[in-house]
Protein backbone atom coordinates (compact mmCIF):
# COMPACT_ATOMS: atom_id res chain seq x y z
CA UNK A 1 0.00 0.00 0.00
CA UNK A 2 1.36 3.43 -1.06
CA UNK A 3 1.99 5.94 1.99
CA UNK A 4 -0.60 9.23 1.94
CA UNK A 5 -0.33 11.81 -0.82
CA UNK A 6 -0.43 15.13 1.04
CA UNK A 7 -4.03 16.39 -0.22
CA UNK A 8 -5.45 13.18 1.77
CA UNK A 9 -4.47 14.97 4.80
CA UNK A 10 -7.45 17.42 4.80
CA UNK A 11 -8.32 17.02 8.41
CA UNK A 12 -5.90 16.27 11.46
CA UNK A 13 -7.44 15.71 14.87
CA UNK A 14 -4.88 16.54 17.42
CA UNK A 15 -5.87 15.10 21.14
CA UNK A 16 -4.13 17.41 24.02
CA UNK A 17 -4.24 18.72 27.04
CA UNK A 18 -6.70 21.45 28.66
CA UNK A 19 -3.94 22.87 30.95
CA UNK A 20 -0.35 24.47 29.53
CA UNK A 21 1.20 22.48 31.74
CA UNK A 22 4.69 23.40 32.94
CA UNK A 23 6.93 23.91 30.02
CA UNK A 24 6.94 27.57 27.60
CA UNK A 25 7.67 24.76 24.68
CA UNK A 26 4.14 23.13 25.27
CA UNK A 27 2.46 26.23 24.56
CA UNK A 28 5.13 26.92 22.18
CA UNK A 29 4.41 24.21 20.19
CA UNK A 30 1.04 24.04 20.04
CA UNK A 31 1.19 27.62 18.38
CA UNK A 32 3.69 26.37 16.23
CA UNK A 33 1.20 23.11 14.84
CA UNK A 34 -1.71 25.12 14.69
CA UNK A 35 -0.02 27.58 12.42
CA UNK A 36 1.40 24.76 10.38
CA UNK A 37 -1.55 22.84 9.44
CA UNK A 38 -3.22 26.01 8.44
CA UNK A 39 -0.47 27.08 6.11
CA UNK A 40 -1.18 23.53 4.50
CA UNK A 41 -4.73 24.47 4.32
CA UNK A 42 -5.50 20.97 6.90
CA UNK A 43 -8.29 22.10 9.06
CA UNK A 44 -7.84 20.86 12.30
CA UNK A 45 -9.99 18.45 14.24
CA UNK A 46 -9.93 18.81 18.42
CA UNK A 47 -12.23 18.61 21.68
CA UNK A 48 -13.52 22.09 21.53
CA UNK A 49 -12.00 24.39 24.41
CA UNK A 50 -10.77 27.45 25.02
CA UNK A 51 -8.69 26.67 27.29
CA UNK A 52 -5.01 24.95 27.58
CA UNK A 53 -3.28 23.70 24.82
CA UNK A 54 -6.44 23.00 23.27
CA UNK A 55 -7.19 26.88 23.34
CA UNK A 56 -3.83 27.77 22.03
CA UNK A 57 -3.48 25.26 18.92
CA UNK A 58 -6.76 26.64 17.92
CA UNK A 59 -6.54 30.09 18.34
CA UNK A 60 -2.80 29.62 16.13
CA UNK A 61 -4.73 27.53 13.59
CA UNK A 62 -7.66 30.27 13.34
CA UNK A 63 -5.29 33.36 13.61
CA UNK A 64 -3.41 32.06 10.17
CA UNK A 65 -6.47 31.44 8.55
CA UNK A 66 -6.78 27.70 9.11
CA UNK A 67 -10.50 25.89 9.60
CA UNK A 68 -10.70 24.54 12.98
CA UNK A 69 -13.62 21.91 14.21
CA UNK A 70 -14.53 21.26 17.86
CA UNK A 71 -16.27 18.58 18.73
CA UNK A 72 -17.84 18.90 22.54
CA UNK A 73 -20.00 17.60 24.72
CA UNK A 74 -22.91 19.12 26.33
CA UNK A 75 -22.20 19.09 29.66
CA UNK A 76 -19.03 20.75 28.93
CA UNK A 77 -20.17 22.95 26.86
CA UNK A 78 -22.53 24.19 30.04
CA UNK A 79 -19.30 24.74 31.78
CA UNK A 80 -18.15 27.45 29.46
CA UNK A 81 -15.32 25.74 28.25
CA UNK A 82 -16.20 25.99 24.92
CA UNK A 83 -14.84 28.04 22.08
CA UNK A 84 -16.62 30.51 20.97
CA UNK A 85 -14.60 31.48 18.30
CA UNK A 86 -14.15 28.02 16.24
CA UNK A 87 -15.35 27.57 12.44
CA UNK A 88 -17.69 25.07 13.53
CA UNK A 89 -18.36 23.40 16.96
CA UNK A 90 -20.56 20.33 17.20
CA UNK A 91 -22.16 19.47 20.28
CA UNK A 92 -22.69 16.36 20.94
CA UNK A 93 -24.39 14.04 23.54
CA UNK A 94 -21.72 12.07 25.58
CA UNK A 95 -17.34 11.57 25.37
CA UNK A 96 -18.02 8.35 23.34
CA UNK A 97 -20.69 10.27 20.66
CA UNK A 98 -16.88 12.97 20.62
CA UNK A 99 -14.45 10.88 20.08
CA UNK A 100 -16.09 8.88 17.55
CA UNK A 101 -17.14 12.27 15.52
CA UNK A 102 -13.37 13.17 15.81
CA UNK A 103 -12.32 9.57 14.48
CA UNK A 104 -14.51 9.99 11.15
CA UNK A 105 -13.80 13.97 10.86
CA UNK A 106 -9.90 13.27 10.78
CA UNK A 107 -7.61 11.89 7.72
CA UNK A 108 -4.43 11.25 10.91
CA UNK A 109 -4.16 11.90 14.76
CA UNK A 110 -1.89 13.75 16.56
CA UNK A 111 -1.23 13.75 19.77
CA UNK A 112 0.54 16.43 22.23
CA UNK A 113 1.24 16.59 25.40
CA UNK A 114 -1.70 16.36 27.98
CA UNK A 115 -3.24 14.27 30.37
CA UNK A 116 -5.04 10.96 31.21
CA UNK A 117 -8.37 11.89 28.48
CA UNK A 118 -5.15 12.60 26.49
CA UNK A 119 -3.59 9.06 26.86
CA UNK A 120 -7.03 7.53 26.90
CA UNK A 121 -8.01 9.11 23.41
CA UNK A 122 -4.41 8.25 21.86
CA UNK A 123 -4.47 4.76 22.85
CA UNK A 124 -8.25 4.14 21.71
CA UNK A 125 -7.47 5.57 18.05
CA UNK A 126 -4.01 2.99 17.74
CA UNK A 127 -6.02 0.07 19.00
CA UNK A 128 -8.68 0.34 16.10
CA UNK A 129 -5.61 0.52 13.90
CA UNK A 130 -3.88 -2.48 15.68
CA UNK A 131 -7.61 -3.79 14.54
CA UNK A 132 -7.69 -2.81 11.04
CA UNK A 133 -10.77 -0.19 11.72
CA UNK A 134 -9.00 2.07 10.23
CA UNK A 135 -5.39 3.08 8.15
CA UNK A 136 -4.80 6.50 9.59
CA UNK A 137 -1.43 8.04 10.74
CA UNK A 138 -1.04 8.39 14.32
CA UNK A 139 1.74 10.47 16.23
CA UNK A 140 3.03 11.54 19.18
CA UNK A 141 4.67 15.10 19.40
CA UNK A 142 6.87 14.53 21.69
CA UNK A 143 7.28 18.47 23.18
CA UNK A 144 10.28 18.60 25.77
CA UNK A 145 10.92 14.45 25.90
CA UNK A 146 7.21 14.63 27.73
CA UNK A 147 6.33 11.40 26.18
CA UNK A 148 10.11 9.76 26.24
CA UNK A 149 8.75 7.56 29.08
CA UNK A 150 5.60 6.21 27.67
CA UNK A 151 7.58 5.56 24.28
CA UNK A 152 9.73 3.41 26.48
CA UNK A 153 7.17 1.75 27.88
CA UNK A 154 5.98 0.48 24.87
CA UNK A 155 8.94 -1.05 23.35
CA UNK A 156 9.37 -2.80 26.60
CA UNK A 157 5.75 -4.17 25.73
CA UNK A 158 7.18 -5.07 22.44
CA UNK A 159 10.18 -7.23 24.56
CA UNK A 160 7.55 -8.78 26.61
CA UNK A 161 5.55 -9.80 23.93
CA UNK A 162 2.36 -8.05 24.41
CA UNK A 163 2.78 -5.82 21.26
CA UNK A 164 3.96 -6.82 17.89
CA UNK A 165 6.73 -4.65 16.30
CA UNK A 166 4.49 -4.12 13.70
CA UNK A 167 1.72 -2.80 15.79
CA UNK A 168 4.12 -0.67 17.77
CA UNK A 169 5.52 0.74 14.24
CA UNK A 170 2.07 2.50 13.83
CA UNK A 171 3.49 4.92 16.25
CA UNK A 172 5.70 8.19 14.87
CA UNK A 173 7.42 9.53 17.36
CA UNK A 174 8.70 13.21 16.11
CA UNK A 175 9.23 16.26 18.66
CA UNK A 176 8.93 18.66 15.58
CA UNK A 177 5.59 18.84 13.81
CA UNK A 178 6.83 19.41 10.38
CA UNK A 179 9.01 16.21 10.70
CA UNK A 180 5.71 14.63 11.92
CA UNK A 181 3.50 15.50 9.21
CA UNK A 182 6.44 14.27 6.38
CA UNK A 183 6.21 10.87 8.38
CA UNK A 184 2.17 10.89 8.27
CA UNK A 185 2.92 11.59 4.13
CA UNK A 186 4.96 8.43 4.19
CA UNK A 187 3.00 6.53 6.45
CA UNK A 188 2.18 2.70 5.32
CA UNK A 189 0.07 0.94 7.70
CA UNK A 190 1.23 -2.95 8.78
CA UNK A 191 0.21 -5.12 5.72
CA UNK A 192 -0.97 -8.62 8.11
CA UNK A 193 -2.56 -9.05 11.47
CA UNK A 194 0.84 -8.92 13.72
CA UNK A 195 -0.73 -10.17 17.31
CA UNK A 196 2.34 -11.25 19.47
CA UNK A 197 2.11 -14.87 20.16
CA UNK A 198 4.51 -16.70 21.90
CA UNK A 199 5.00 -20.79 22.39
CA UNK A 200 4.32 -21.52 25.77
CA UNK A 201 5.90 -24.95 25.68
Amino acid sequence: MWGLMSDDLKNICVYCGSSAGTEPAFLQQADALGRLLAEKQIGLVYGGAQIGLMGAIADAALAAGGKVTGVMPEFLVRKEVAHQGLTELTVVDSMHERKMAMAELADAFIAMPGGLGTFEELFEVLTWAQLGLHSKPCGLLNVSGYFNDLVRFLDHAVEQGFVSRENRSILHVEANPATLLVRFENHQPPQSDSWPVRDRG
